[in-house]
């Protein structure tokens, strides 16, 4: 017979299994993580020693796309609905964050030259609409009808948006520096764990929101609660762009730079995962993970 485990009323975790849970050898993201670290610390050291440029495009993926990919992929594997799968939530991050960067530039090079102090809004209005320009092409489709869906495609587009957002501003950045390695390293490392309060959060959020409204009346509809998220994602956006544009020169300025920060990551993450949340509780039983 079967070991029952008392307390859950299931069989009993065998020991080597239960070892690979304390370990988090079962967890995706995690394996992501660790491999994509060393990988990373490899190319580094491979161009420190050589000298090779070769290795500033290997470098700039791996520092651009890491932080999004483990982060889509913790929320794939706790937020996943059963019928959506990995290849098309994949397309949903690369179309989407290349759709979304590339008519972004277009629309904010178009539109924002004479805009003067209101360009970080424009920016702010901007981005946060081309990033939805994929999920809600998802959306239309109406397979995919639970908020957990609508929270996990706009995680991933906008967490697309951010990798090729970063890897653009490392390519700036080494052009500019003539190849400053320790400097690219830190353009990587801020921006990649920055992303999550980011572009992340917001479009996470909003979208969200669009699929719960319609899960809620069975229409497709613009309500006052998703206007008002898609208004809230912009003014933390906005707020993020104001915040940085300030530069960090002298004490006052840097701490104003960091408290900043801090506050605006804390309120997109603290709604993202209050989403989150909610998104699952409101999966049927059957499609929980």
């Amino acid at each position: 017979m079967e070991a029952k485990d008392d307390r859950q009323g299931r069989p009993d975790i065998d020991p080597g299994v239960r070892r690979e849970y304390i370990y988090g050898m079962n967890r995706p993201w995690l394996q992501i993580l660790i491999v994509g670290i060393i990988l990373f610390a490899a190319a580094e050291e491979a161009l420190i020693i050589t000298r090779n440029p070769a290795f500033f495009p290997t470098i700039l993926l791996l520092g651009s796309f890491l932080v999004p990919v483990v982060f889509v992929a913790y929320f794939y594997e706790h937020v996943m609905h059963r019928e959506i799968s990995l290849p098309l939530l994949t397309t949903c991050f690369v179309v989407g964050g290349v759709l979304g960067a590339v008519t972004g530039g277009i629309l904010e090079y178009n539109t924002l030259r004479g805009l003067g102090i209101f360009t970080l809004l424009g920016v702010g209005v901007i981005e946060e609409a081309v990033k939805l320009l994929f999920p809600v092409f998802i959306y239309l489709g109406w397979r995919y009808r639970h908020e957990a869906d609508g929270l996990l495609f706009g995680l991933a587009a906008g967490m697309g948006f951010a990798a090729v957002e970063t890897m653009g501003y490392g390519m700036v950045f080494l052009i500019r520096s003539g190849g400053d390695i320790s400097g690219l390293q830190q353009l990587l490392i801020i921006r990649g764990f920055l992303s999550p309060a980011e572009h992340a959060a917001w479009t996470g959020f909003v979208c969200a929101i669009l699929w719960r409204e319609r899960e809620k009346t069975g229409n497709i509809t613009i309500s006052k609660s998703l206007i008002g998220a898609f208004v809230l994602a912009v003014v933390l956006h906005t707020s993020w762009n104001v915040v940085n544009s300030l530069g960090s020169l002298g004490l006052r300025r840097f701490s104003f730079l960091i408290f900043g920060n801090l506050i605006i990551a804390a309120v997109s993450l603290s709604l993202l995962f209050y989403r989150y949340r909610k998104a699952k509780q409101a999966l049927p039983v059957a499609d929980s993970p």
